[in-house]
C-alpha cells in the first residue's frame, strides 16, 4: 500500500461482524451496526514529546484492535474502505 500515516495516526481495516446471532438468527443489513473491531494496516512513527523525543507506537501492523464506535475518519484507498484514527482512539489490542 502506498499510504503511510503520519505521527501517531493508524490506518485500520474494519473486520466485519458475524451475520448470525448466537441463537442462529440472521441479522439483516439494515440492523447491523458498524463493527468496532479492526486490523491495523499501517502506523505512523509515533508522537513527539515537547522536547522532540519520539514516543513509540503501542500498536503495529497486523494487530487486531477495538476502537470507539465513532472513531476515525473513513477513507477509500486503492478501492478499499479504511479508517484513519489517532492511536489514542484505540481502546485495546485483541
Amino acid at each position: 500500500m502506498a499510504f503511510t500515516p503520519l505521527h501517531d495516526r493508524v490506518l485500520v481495516r474494519r473486520i466485519e461482524s458475524d451475520e448470525k446471532t448466537v441463537g442462529g438468527l440472521i441479522i439483516p443489513d439494515s440492523a447491523k451496526e458498524k463493527p468496532a473491531e479492526g486490523e491495523v494496516v499501517s502506523t505512523g512513527e509515533g508522537a513527539r514529546k515537547d522536547n522532540g523525543e519520539l514516543i513509540a507506537m503501542a500498536v503495529k501492523a497486523g494487530d487486531k484492535v477495538l476502537f470507539g464506535k465513532w472513531s476515525g475518519t473513513e477513507v477509500k484507498i486503492d478501492g478499499e474502505d479504511l479508517l484513519i484514527m489517532k492511536e489514542s482512539d484505540i481502546l485495546g489490542i485483541l
